[in-house]
């Protein structure tokens, strides 16, 4: 038996290495994790007495629609329930995507270094990805408007993209928007969205009034500390979301999650909370950066991708096997960079204690 040509050779998606992974090859029992863009303060306590209040219910499915979650996200959001779409995961509405708008022979166009699903779902359903170079870790939106031709479905925009941490601003976005043509769909992926500080960071929704071809992509896993949970969702005119619920899974996003959802929407002093630690450790590590002479990407995210001048395999092993756990940028595609998650204060200060010894030794 032979898989369809458009899956053979794909190459599987590499996860950062589990906190259990690390212990248990490695022997450590002290481990911290900064390689996924988890969030190290957990999540609302809201939600654990949400999750108490339904330990009743675990034998039967949800709801497909999500009422109560949409009911309660739409008003946070002040959009249309009609609007919003939830996915196990926003990695699901990618999906979701791809199975509705490609087909084989039609065009996908994406950043070079960005999110790799974009480009995996572009290639299962016989798509063609359209790889555009960032410039200087940015997508580079005329370049992708150049890229697009009559054969092109989907224009994906990671904001802030994932690796870099860079962000495209309200003026280039909105003018990118205007010279669309009617036959695309721009996809703007914000799973950072509320880390983001900078004030030319985009409304995207305010968009959505004048732009009805975008979709916006928004997630718990971050922020919100739910990424056991599954939980993302879309944000779209009422046209595009009913085409992409005839392909959504009948029970894809579980009891427990919407449950925890709609618990975490609520307490927006957590995420104020979640969002300020965050922009403090970003300075905690970009100070030591400087100090040291390391270049980085403008972080607008939960996480820096780091330049540190050696291997980044290398790198990632020494910390590794000193219970740190971050990304090696081999495989996003910079090969003497590394990513690394903002942790708690002392997360941090253990990360830059290790990578300081690494650099000492190689003579940085």
């Amino acid at each position: 038996m032979q898989p369809k040509a458009s899956v053979r050779g794909l190459p599987l998606y590499k996860p950062g290495k589990s906190l259990e992974e690390v212990k248990r090859e490695l022997g450590l029992e002290d481990v911290i994790k900064l390689a996924s863009n988890e969030n190290p303060f957990g999540c609302s306590p809201r939600v654990w007495k949400a999750l108490e209040e339904i330990k009743g219910e675990f034998q039967y499915y949800p709801e497909g629609a999500a009422p109560e979650l949409r009911e309660k996200l739409a008003e946070h959001l002040e959009v249309d329930p009609r609007r919003l779409i939830f996915g196990n995961g926003s990695d699901e509405i990618v999906q979701m995507l791809a199975r509705t708008y490609l087909e084989p022979g039609a065009e996908s166009v994406m950043a070079d270094f960005t999110f790799p699903r974009y480009d995996t779902v572009t290639r299962i359903e016989g798509g063609v990805p359209v790889v555009v170079p960032l410039r200087e870790g940015v997508h580079d939106l005329e370049g992708m408007l150049a890229a697009i031709t009559e054969k092109t479905r989907l224009v994906w925009i990671c904001n802030p993209n994932n690796p870099t941490g860079t962000i495209v601003g309200q003026d280039l976005l909105s003018d990118f928007l205007d010279r669309i043509p009617p036959h695309v769909l721009v996809v703007l992926d914000e799973a950072y969205y509320e880390y983001v500080t900078d004030s030319t960071y985009p409304d995207s929704i305010s968009l959505l009034d004048y732009n009805p071809q975008i979709i916006i992509l928004r997630t718990f896993s971050k922020i919100y500390g739910l990424a056991a949970f599954r939980v993302g969702y879309g944000i779209a005119h009422p046209d595009v979301i009913a085409e992409l619920e005839r392909v959504r899974e009948p029970f894809n996003v579980n009891r427990l999650a919407q449950k925890a959802a709609a618990a975490a929407v609520e307490d927006e002093a957590f995420v104020l909370y979640c969002r300020n630690q965050n922009r403090m450790g970003i300075k905690q590590m970009t100070e030591k950066f400087d100090e040291w002479g390391l270049s980085y990407f403008p972080a607008h995210g939960n996480f820096i991708l780091v330049d540190t001048g050696h291997p980044a395999d290398e790198v990632f092993q020494h910390l590794l096997h000193r219970g740190v756990i971050v990304r090696s940028g081999v495989h996003l595609g910079f090969p003497e960079h590394i990513r690394v998650t903002v942790g708690k204060k002392e997360q941090n200060e253990r990360f830059l204690e290790e990578l300081h010894a690494f650099l000492q030794k190689r003579g940085k």
